[in-house]
C-alpha cells in the first residue's frame, strides 16, 4: 500500500494478493480494508463468476460508517497484474461517484474465467492473482453534501451552490430531479423516465439481461444509461465544447462497465464526441469565408484607387505637355541683378 499526499490531491495505491487462487468459493471475496481520507475502501471479486463467464471486480467505498447523504468523487484504476508481462496488465479506468446509496463500482473484464487461470496468460501463477487499485481524490474538491429534501430545487440553483468544483464535476454530480419507480424495478431520476421506456421498448434485452442483479445495481445501470440518454438529448452541437466531451466521455466510460449491449448507442456517442471536431471545422470554414470576403472588399477598393491613378497621371501628362508649349527656357541660378542690363551671350 502506498500513499502519495499533496497539498491539493490525497493518492492511494493497494495491492491485493490471492493466493490458492484455485480453492477459492464462488462467494464475493473481500480484500483488506485500506485508509483514504478518512474511512476506509476494499476491493471484492467472484472467483468462479458474478454474471457470466468473465471477470468481475468491485471497488467498495465502505459507506457503512459514514454520515446519511455522504458523497465523495474518486478517480480510481484497477488493475489485474500479468505476471509475466506487465504491458498486458488489464486496466480499467473510471471517474465515480460514491454515495450513500451508489457505495460500490464494476468493470466486468475482456477476459473470460477460463483464460484467466491458464498459467500461460500469466494472470495467475502458483495459483496467485494479483489485483491493484490506484485512487485519486481532490483535497477541494472531492466531498459535498445534498439534503434529500432538496433534490427538486433547480438544476442551475444547485449547480451554483456548489463552489470550487469543475463544470465536468458538477454536471456528473447533479440530481436532476425528483426519483421516481421505473417499470416497479427500480428507482431513477424523473427527467430520464421518458427516455429509458423508450430505449428499453426498443431494446428489451437491456432489462432482460440484468435480471439477476441487486435492484441497487439495476437502480445505478438505469441511472448511467439515462445520464448519457438525458445528455444526448438535452445538448445542441454548438454546446460540444472540451468540458461537455470531458464529461460525455466520462458518462460513456461509467455506462459501459454496466455491462449492457451499447452497439445501438455507441455510434451516436462516438458522433456526439467527434462534434468538437466538426464544429472547430465549421469555425474554420465562416472564418475563412469571412476573411476572403473582407480581401474581395479590399482588393475591389484597391483597384478603384488604382483606376483613379492612373486617370490621375494621364491628366497630369497632358497638363505637363501643355505647360511646355511656347516655354522660355532660363536658368534658374543666374543672379537677378540691377542697374546695368544683364549680357546674355546666345552661341549661334
Amino acid at each position: 500500500m502506498e500513499n502519495q499526499n499533496t497539498k491539493d490531491k490525497m493518492f492511494q495505491k493497494f495491492t491485493w494478493t490471492l493466493t490458492n487462487f484455485s480453492m477459492l468459493g464462488s462467494k464475493e471475496l473481500f480484500s483488506e480494508t485500506f485508509s483514504l481520507d478518512g474511512h476506509t475502501w476494499r476491493i471484492f471479486m467472484f472467483p468462479k463468476g458474478d454474471d457470466g463467464d468473465f471477470l468481475s471486480i468491485y471497488l467498495d467505498a465502505g459507506v457503512d460508517t459514514m454520515p446519511h447523504r455522504w458523497e465523495k468523487i474518486a478517480n480510481f484504476k484497477l488493475i489485474v497484474i500479468n505476471q509475466l508481462n506487465d504491458e498486458r496488465n488489464i486496466i480499467k479506468e473510471s471517474s465515480h461517484t460514491f454515495n450513500s446509496e451508489d457505495d460500490d463500482w464494476d468493470f466486468t473484464s475482456d477476459i473470460s474465467l477460463d483464460e484467466l487461470c491458464d498459467s500461460n496468460r500469466g494472470f495467475i501463477l502458483n495459483d496467485t492473482c494479483i489485483i491493484e487499485v490506484h485512487i485519486v481524490i481532490d483535497m477541494l474538491e472531492h466531498e459535498k453534501q445534498v439534503d434529500v429534501s432538496e433534490r427538486n430545487i433547480d438544476n442551475i440553483k444547485l449547480v451554483e451552490s456548489i463552489e470550487n468544483r469543475s463544470s465536468v464535476e458538477m454536471i456528473s454530480t447533479q440530481s436532476f430531479g425528483e426519483v421516481v419507480d421505473f417499470r416497479s424495478i427500480g428507482k431513477v431520476e424523473k427527467d430520464f423516465i421518458p427516455l429509458l421506456e423508450d430505449v428499453c421498448s426498443r431494446y428489451p434485452s437491456l432489462l432482460n439481461s440484468k435480471k439477476r442483479r441487486s435492484q441497487k445495481f439495476i437502480e445505478w445501470a438505469l441511472t448511467a444509461l439515462g445520464r448519457v440518454l438525458y445528455f444526448l438529448n438535452t445538448k445542441k452541437v454548438r454546446d460540444m465544447d472540451d468540458d461537455a466531451c470531458n464529461h460525455l466521455q466520462i458518462l460513456w466510460e461509467e455506462l459501459e462497465t454496466v455491462g449492457f449491449d451499447l452497439s445501438w448507442l455507441k455510434p451516436h456517442v462516438q458522433s456526439a464526441l467527434g462534434m468538437k471536431s466538426r464544429i472547430e471545422r465549421v469555425l474554420e470554414v465562416k472564418r475563412l469565408e469571412e476573411k476572403v470576403i473582407s480581401l474581395e472588399e479590399k482588393t475591389k477598393a484597391l483597384r478603384t484607387e488604382m483606376i483613379e491613378a492612373e486617370l490621375n497621371l494621364e491628366i497630369t501628362r497632358r497638363e505637363l505637355v501643355k505647360a511646355k508649349e511656347d516655354f522660355e527656357n532660363c536658368d534658374l541660378d543666374a543672379k537677378l541683378s540691377y542697374g546695368k542690363p544683364s549680357i546674355i551671350y546666345v552661341n549661334e
